[in-house]
């Protein structure tokens, strides 16, 4: 499973503005990867700032790369006030994305999965990152009725995606990495547990970019029933920290590797699978979202190498109960 959505625009000759402003021509690229590539679970286009234009943020919308939220207006309590009203399901492009996964649900025969933005990395985008980081030490009331309202707002468009089709939810919690371990549990970890028990029935997977070895064991105590993490992860020290009752996902290097050579990829994947296959909860993947030019063939590479490890593996399974 990939973490891929931007490749499909070449196979539609589309661009990022039309693919996030218009469920069908977003349907038509995804429906297209899948026809390629015929992956074992699909999810629709990473987007970071569906929640943050939806409650009215600033966000700039470049023709063919990805938004930029460019406004943190929340700087006081008083600021949240102006959003609490605010219904981010009448919002034209999350409904995009709802009806993105309306067509999936009804189009693709495997799992589909949505992403949401972290409570966190929701909060940092509407006070400023860094700004928030300083108030975790120096306004943590203020950081809790942000994380707070963020939380809620999450929830709020999981479960419009879970009802219209979605079989999981992953959860981008990007900005969270900046945190220490007690700082993690107490401002991101806490909210996150939020979004897992509010949306208890279905899975929820937690990724967070970079190196998260600091915070591993507080993300495992989110509750989500899978992690998906970075490329500077090593998969099987993790495995041996978290225990089989924690799917993981990952983790190719999605620029440097993918954008290599299709025997480099080869290689990579075949690697990995090898040295997780001790850990029975695996899913061969991507350590972050490809980027749009990221070769077709390397991803034939990573989808074909994943299928013939299965393949065997359940041969090998076959022949070892019939012994």
């Amino acid at each position: 499973m990939p973490l891929m959505g931007y490749p499909g625009l070449g196979l539609t000759e589309s661009t990022v503005k039309q693919n996030q402003f218009n469920h069908t021509v977003q349907f038509q690229s995804l429906s297209r990867l899948y026809d390629r590539f015929r992956p074992d679970a699909a999810m629709f286009l990473m987007d970071l700032s569906v929640e943050a234009s939806g409650l009215g943020l600033a966000v700039r919308f470049p023709l063919d790369d990805t938004p930029t939220v460019e406004g943190h207006p929340v700087k006081s309590t008083d600021d949240l006030r102006v959003y609490r009203n605010v219904d981010i399901l009448a919002d034209g492009r999350v409904m995009v994305y709802l009806e993105v996964i309306r067509h999936m649900r009804a189009g693709l025969p495997v799992p589909v999965g949505a992403f949401v933005t972290g409570p966190f990395t929701l909060a940092a985008l509407m006070m400023d990152a860094n700004q928030l980081a300083m108030n975790v030490v120096l306004d943590p009331d203020l950081c809790h009725e942000a994380l707070q309202f963020a939380a809620n707002t999450v929830v709020r468009y999981g479960r419009a995606l879970l009802d219209a089709g979605a079989d999981f939810i992953m959860v981008l919690d990007p900005a969270a990495v900046m945190l220490g371990p007690d700082q993690y549990a107490r401002f991101a970890g806490a909210y996150t547990r939020e979004v897992v028990g509010l949306l208890s029935d279905t899975e929820i997977i937690l990724h967070i970019c970079g190196d998260t070895n600091h915070i591993i064991d507080a993300m495992v105590d989110t509750g989500a029933a899978g992690l998906s993490l970075d490329h500077p992860m090593d998969m099987p020290r993790v495995a041996e920290r978290v225990g089989p009752q924690v799917t993981l996902i990952g983790n190719i290097d999605p620029v440097r590797v993918l954008h290599g050579t299709p025997e480099e990829v080869r290689a990579m994947s075949a690697d990995l699978l090898s040295r997780m296959q001790v850990h029975p909860n695996f899913v061969l993947s991507t350590g972050c979202d490809l980027p749009q030019d990221t070769p077709l063939a390397n991803l034939d590479a990573l989808v074909d190498t994943g299928r013939a490890w299965a393949t065997r593996s359940q041969a090998g399974a076959l022949a070892q109960a019939a012994t």
